[in-house]
């Protein structure tokens, strides 16, 4: 029988299947293999045993949260308190690239920065939404209802951004009260590691504590630099080109033209490490 994991709870695992969920463990040849099962993960499981047989192909998993098969991704960004980062906003999307999550820029609080301030960040919307990622607001609540149709999505972003309040808006019924969610979607002091998969609007939400692993040591510089979308609309002539000191790099000559944006390059540069500094 096909199922998948919702939620994991020491040694059980809960998997879903055909409107029921089955309380279940897993073969021993799993910690023999060295095989951790996600929540996330579709399986073959006994019914009657109520052991998880096998593990599917996943479309993609994450060690920190231990999540599998995600479509997509809210990166819940407030525009103040917290302050707008552009740094952490390129960190969340090199990881989701990294992962084939699609991202999408959720912006809270616009009510709360002037029409001014608003202005330039604007204009730095603009530029995510041209090299092709999808912006919308959290008062957009009938547009991320259709985003969430037939998907499995997860919410992230930093702590007090607004993830709690949205899920709310989104389910005012939503099973877990607001601070436990504000807990289960956040990196608080209080924060659960439950992982949890609710259905939702035809789609599913995954319950995370939050996406950690966000310094990219474990990735090499040419990964990262392949989850920079708009550096493959400028061809370098030079083979596997690190966009970093060549001085006929097309990449850095749209940096300087104002094709790429600045910022963008800059945390480009930061993640991959070394003494590297842009300059004009």
């Amino acid at each position: 029988m096909r199922g998948q994991i919702v939620k994991i709870h020491s040694d059980l695992h809960f998997v879903q299947s055909e409107g029921e969920t089955f309380p279940c463990k897993c073969r021993g040849v799993f910690r023999k293999d060295k095989i951790l099962p996600l929540v996330g993960d579709f399986v073959e499981f006994d019914k009657e045993k109520k052991v998880i047989e096998k593990i599917l192909p996943r479309r993609n998993e994450f060690t920190r949260p231990k999540v599998s098969n995600i479509d997509q991704a809210f990166l819940v960004t407030s525009l103040v308190s917290p302050d707008f980062s552009l740094n952490l906003l390129d960190k969340l999307l090199v990881l989701m690239e990294l992962h084939s999550v699609r991202p999408i820029i959720c912006i809270t609080k616009r009510d709360l920065v002037s029409d001014d301030d608003y202005e330039v960040i604007k204009k730095e919307l603009s530029y995510y939404e041209k090299i092709g990622y999808m912006v919308v607001f959290n008062t957009e609540i009938d547009k991320i209802i259709n985003l969430l149709n037939g998907n499995t999505s997860v919410f992230t972003g930093q702590t007090g951004a607004g993830k709690s309040t949205l899920l709310n808006k989104l389910k005012p019924d939503w099973n877990l009260e607001t601070g436990e969610v504000s807990q289960a979607l956040g990196r608080g002091r209080h924060t659960t590691r439950v992982v949890t998969l609710y259905e939702l609007f035809d789609g599913k939400v995954m319950d995370t504590p939050g996406f950690s692993a966000l310094d990219f040591h474990e990735y090499s510089k040419e990964q990262i630099r392949d989850s920079f979308v708009e550096f493959d609309l400028f061809p370098c002539p030079f083979k596997d080109c690190l966009h970093t000191k060549e001085n006929e790099c097309m990449v850095k000559k749209a940096v300087n033209d104002n094709n790429i944006m600045k910022s963008r390059y800059i945390n480009y540069l930061s993640f991959i490490g070394g003494d590297i500094h842009y300059e004009n």
